[in-house]
């Protein structure tokens, strides 16, 4: 079967930055609602159109088209005393960004009673070479299409 609008993708990736050092490898296989749905990068997506089980590529993304340029905005100082007990430098939290949205932080440093932490996702501005292998194609569920993502086994569970 080939990989089109409403099709269930089933993938192996790797991550690396520009000179080629792993940043992350899937441990299970990732499966996506491949249709422009953003449930992966649309170069991923078109990549993948018309392809089959079987193919594998690699692909040169530039930070905006994988996790965005970095936006300073989202770095954010926080008195020490606002922080909760426990969580050190790169841990993270979950909190909101200026507009009040939900945001997760990366603790970047502490520095005596001031914590800075980043809302920019950690692979933010960085070109990436992205490569997968396709391990299996199958038409969605209209269950699948209806709420825009993979249900079952590495989808989305309810």
């Amino acid at each position: 079967m080939k990989i089109e609008k409403n099709t269930a993708v089933t993938l192996r990736y790797q991550v690396a930055d520009s000179q080629g050092r792993l940043l992350e490898e899937s441990r299970e296989p990732m499966v996506y609602l491949h249709g422009g749905y953003g449930n992966t990068f649309p170069k991923v997506e078109e990549a993948l159109e018309g392809q089959v089980a079987g193919f594998l590529a690699t692909l040169e993304l530039q930070p905006e088209d994988a996790f965005g340029l970095r936006d300073e905005n989202l770095v954010q100082t926080i008195p020490k005393t606002q922080f909760p007990p426990g969580v050190k430098v790169g841990g993270q939290l979950q909190g909101q960004d200026d507009t009040g949205h939900s945001q997760v932080f990366t603790v970047m440093k502490i520095k005596g009673d001031k914590v800075i932490l980043d809302g920019n996702h950690p692979l933010a501005g960085k070109a990436l070479r992205f490569s997968v292998t396709v391990t299996d194609v199958r038409s969605a569920t209209p269950e699948e299409i209806e709420h825009r993502h993979v249900h079952g086994e590495q989808g989305h569970q309810h």
